[in-house]
């Protein structure tokens, strides 16, 4: 995949499948990440938008309606918080969901906390690379669950 691509998954026919089918923004500069996530969202009767990178992930969001975006920290071109805080300045209803796999070389010496750090700009949930498809269908649930309820005391 070239850098700044968009890749939208083919709607499927599923029996499942309603027209409330969620819509979510996946970015980040992995492809094997990006195709996992896919992979299982997909299985989970969602409806998946990859970009390969911030800018794609952006231009898309500007052109698209999502439920939720999952947006990596860490990604060139970007610089990591950079990322979370223009995801949710150009978007501030949808909720995010930031992860990083970050790892440092010295595990004695102590390390900022990222994921923390991506909470306090307003990530509504945060996820350590590797994490199991059930950690992550379980923050896509909680998140939209909030988001749908938030929804109804504003309406």
């Amino acid at each position: 995949m070239r850098n700044g691509s968009i890749i939208e998954s083919p709607k499927r026919d599923i029996q499942t499948t309603t027209e409330s089918q969620r819509h979510i923004l996946v970015v980040d500069d992995d492809p094997m990440v990006s195709m996992a996530i896919e992979i299982y969202l997909q299985r989970n009767n969602f409806r998946v938008t990859i970009a390969d990178g911030g800018e794609a992930g952006l231009r898309v969001l500007e052109n698209g309606q999502f439920d939720l975006m999952i947006v990596d920290i860490f990604m060139p071109h970007m610089r990591g918080f950079e990322s979370i805080r223009l995801f949710h300045d150009r978007a501030p209803a949808i909720p995010l969901i930031a992860m990083s796999g970050y790892a440092f070389a010295d595990l004695n010496s102590p390390a900022p906390d990222f994921l923390r750090m991506a909470l306090e700009l307003d990530a509504a949930r945060c996820l350590r690379k590797p994490f199991t498809p059930n950690a992550l269908l379980a923050a896509i649930r909680d998140c939209l669950a909030e988001y749908d309820a938030a929804a109804v005391r504003l309406g």
